[in-house]
């Protein structure tokens, strides 16, 4: 089966794409093109989908780039290939030919490029990576290599959507304590529950700290099963494992 990859205009030029779980050669609760060698998938099955995807890219499948995600808000510069994978949650490089993915499974997965300096950044950006400024600190890392943010880029990929993101009254309450006019992304839920605007609360991080231009592709992983993987579905289904989607983004040569 042909892999999918969803693209989106304001990256035009730069390669990358966000990977649905078609086209891969994962079975069962992963089937499809899971990437995510931190779930109990067949380490060779894993294998091949990320040589799938690094085929999809154009890169030699050592260069493919990833990080060992914590919900952080650190990021590594990359600057050669090598099978290190350091605890962060974002990367960045100026070097073409390398291709820095992130993996996710309903928190955001974002591409990033300024295309005038030719740098590139790839972000996950869970609630929590949000809130303490993985964003934010994925354009810093991006200027210390010549980007200007004011040219940048970037692009929130397949995430759960508001509609299907319901959390609890302490949820709401870490948010108010952090500012409370981050209110306006919480929607009343069922009794103390309330609904969280997780890609509207990342855009507007970015936007609020002067990136040229930014958006979200609006696909919601929860409600679409045939082509993301979600963790909390598969958490009200009380299934063992989820796959991972896989975002990537390579410098233009």
């Amino acid at each position: 089966m042909t892999l999918e990859i969803i693209t989106d205009d304001l990256l035009e030029g730069i390669p990358h794409g966000f990977f649905t779980r078609k086209g891969g050669a994962s079975s069962g609760v992963y089937a499809g093109l899971n990437c995510g060698f931190g779930s109990s998938d067949q380490h060779e099955i894993v294998a091949i989908n990320r040589a799938r995807v690094a085929d999809a890219m154009s890169v030699p499948h050592a260069h493919l780039m990833g990080v060992h995600q914590v919900h952080s808000a650190d990021v590594v510069t990359v600057t050669e290939p090598t099978s290190d994978k350091p605890k962060a949650d974002a990367l960045v490089t100026n070097v073409p030919g390398l291709a820095l993915s992130i993996l996710t499974a309903d928190c955001q997965p974002v591409l990033f490029a300024d295309p005038v300096a030719k740098v590139v950044g790839a972000a996950h950006a869970g609630w929590t990576g949000a809130l303490n400024g993985v964003l934010e600190s994925t354009l810093d890392a991006m200027e210390a290599l010549g980007a200007d943010r004011a040219n940048t880029k970037a692009v929130i990929g397949p995430s759960i959507s508001q509609a299907a993101y319901e959390v609890g009254p302490e949820f709401f309450e870490t948010f108010l304590a952090e500012d409370p006019l981050y209110a306006r992304f919480f929607a009343q839920g069922t009794g103390d529950k309330m609904q969280f605007d997780l890609p509207g609360f990342g855009l507007m991080r970015l936007r609020g700290f002067g990136i040229g231009d930014a958006t979200w592709t609006r696909h919601c992983t929860y409600a679409d099963e045939d082509r993301f993987y979600s963790y909390r579905r598969t958490c009200h289904r009380k299934e063992a494992d989820y796959g991972r989607l896989i975002a990537a983004i390579s410098c233009p040569t």
